[in-house]
């Protein structure tokens, strides 16, 4: 079924306890640790962690898990307030002479830092507060060195082209058409030339899947990581003030994402509930399922869940005489793949075998991974509900978001894979723009298919033309 983001029905994370482990637990500037592994402190403590010094840099892992995760209890902008003030002052980057020797040693890690920042979490420097923080810093070192200077520009020129680019692809995305087309039942027997159907755009299946993995990997290059952990933001106990991005959640690409799968769904229910002849919805189905095969053989998870869901929509579902002229044993097969039981066993084995193959992969093609979206952002929200943020001392909880950011991490590694086949704009175009039903057009299509088998299916059929097609 089409999908929202607010969804409740149980999963829960794997291979995650919310409980710390009964283990030796050891502590180093305010950090608590367990078996080597930091699992909590107060945000004041994994602050000064992040900070780079002459002779220490934080690990690439804690950077990006703390980065992520910092948002839930503070603003960007002001982290990065934070940091560089710590740095001013650890430092003494006010002093009227500079320890030239010691700037030396801390400049390369200061930019190392903040170039980190830049190239994982982009959007966050859209904010101009953001750019005069990481400028000024900047400013503060470069007396000592010449070369800060030019490694500022290179920063900011990089950071520059990555967010213009960002933001022409969203521009460039095609737009989800919001129009529907139920009045086009009206034509079932005598289809306009106008009305497209998909057979006429694409007929081989192997093309379709590949050009939906285009539209996949492109809309996800869009999302940043952050909008994982923005998308459940809360207020902070611990802050009496108000919850951060309290004015706009920033989850625009994530939730458009979901709106593309939606889409999608209706669109294979609307391209078999059409075609007024049983042969020829048959057909579509038959089309559908291998499609849906050839994204499974890919690593198209999400576009196959979005296939199937909308061939088990109930209008389409409720065609028996259709369906009983389709061979149903491969869509059987990919039902099994995708079956929920178990907190949808058989797809995590597929997708950890697809993530194997990822790893091991010798060309682009076999390092596709798109998966199943929606239930990855359920993960993390059972995640994100079923573990506090706060542990009852007041310390962050830290083993929770190591767990969430490897959740993020491999996503982001999967978001990155540019896609290995040839794009064709007439059928990405069609996708994104042909004319579908609403739940209602979807019914009265199908009864119009196939009469109503009981009194409510006549009553509903009735009501619907009258209000679809004003007739009685």
């Amino acid at each position: 079924m089409p999908q929202t983001l607010t969804s409740t029905s149980m999963f829960t994370p794997c291979s995650f306890s919310p409980h710390l482990h009964t283990a030796k637990e050891d502590e180093q500037g305010g950090l608590i640790f367990q078996d080597g592994n930091l699992t909590s402190a107060s945000l004041d403590a994994l602050i000064q962690h992040l900070i780079p010094t002459t002779d220490y840099y934080p690990e690439k892992a804690y950077i990006f898990t703390f980065l992520l995760s910092s948002r839930l209890f503070i603003e960007p902008h002001e982290l990065l307030s934070r940091v560089c003030h710590k740095c001013i002052e650890q430092q003494r980057l006010d002093d009227p002479v500079l320890d030239k020797a010691r700037i030396r040693k801390f400049g390369p890690k200061i930019l190392q830092l903040l170039t980190e920042w830049t190239e994982t979490f982009p959007y966050d420097f859209q904010e101009e507060r953001m750019i005069g923080h990481l400028k000024d810093m900047i400013h503060r070192i470069a007396p000592c060195d010449e070369a800060y200077w030019k490694k500022m520009n290179q920063l900011l020129q990089t950071l520059n082209q990555k967010l213009a680019t960002l933001s022409h692809g969203q521009e460039g995305i095609v737009k989800i058409s919001a129009a529907v087309s139920d009045k086009l039942v009206a034509f079932k027997s005598k289809p306009p030339s106008i009305q497209r159907e998909i057979l006429s755009v694409c007929s081989d299946p192997y093309t379709l899947a590949q050009q939906l993995t285009h539209v996949e990997l492109e809309r996800l290059s869009h999302i940043g990581p952050e909008e994982f952990v923005q998308a459940f933001v809360h207020k902070d106990p611990l802050d009496g003030t108000k919850p951060c991005f309290s004015e706009q959640k920033k989850t625009s690409n994530l939730e458009a994402y979901v709106k593309w799968f939606n889409r999608l769904c209706y669109l294979v229910a609307t391209e078999i509930c059409m075609p007024a002849k049983k042969k020829q919805r048959a057909q579509v189905i038959e089309f559908f399922i291998d499609v849906a095969r050839e994204c499974f053989n890919i690593g198209n998870f999400n576009s196959l869940m979005a296939i199937i869901s909308g061939m088990n929509m109930s209008p389409v579902s409720r065609l028996k005489k259709t369906w009983s002229k389709v061979k149903t044993a491969k869509f059987f097969i990919l039902e099994h793949q995708m079956d929920p039981t178990g907190n949808f066993y058989n797809y995590r084995t597929a997708l950890r075998g697809a993530a194997h193959r990822s790893l091991t992969a010798h060309s682009n093609r076999e390092k596709i991974v798109i998966p199943f979206f929606s239930l990855l952002i359920k993960d993390i929200y059972f995640l994100n509900e079923g573990c506090a943020n706060r542990l009852p001392n007041g310390h962050v909880n830290f083993e929770k978001f190591l767990e969430l950011a490897k959740q993020v991490g491999e996503f982001i590694t999967w978001k990155q894979v540019e896609c290995p086949f040839e794009q064709d704009a007439n059928i990405i175009h069609y996708l994104h723009t042909a004319p579908i039903f609403t739940e209602d057009g979807l019914y009265l299509a199908s009864y119009e298919s196939e009469s109503p088998e009981n009194q409510t299916e006549k009553d509903r059929w009735k009501s619907l033309r009258s209000t679809i097609l004003g007739k009685t």
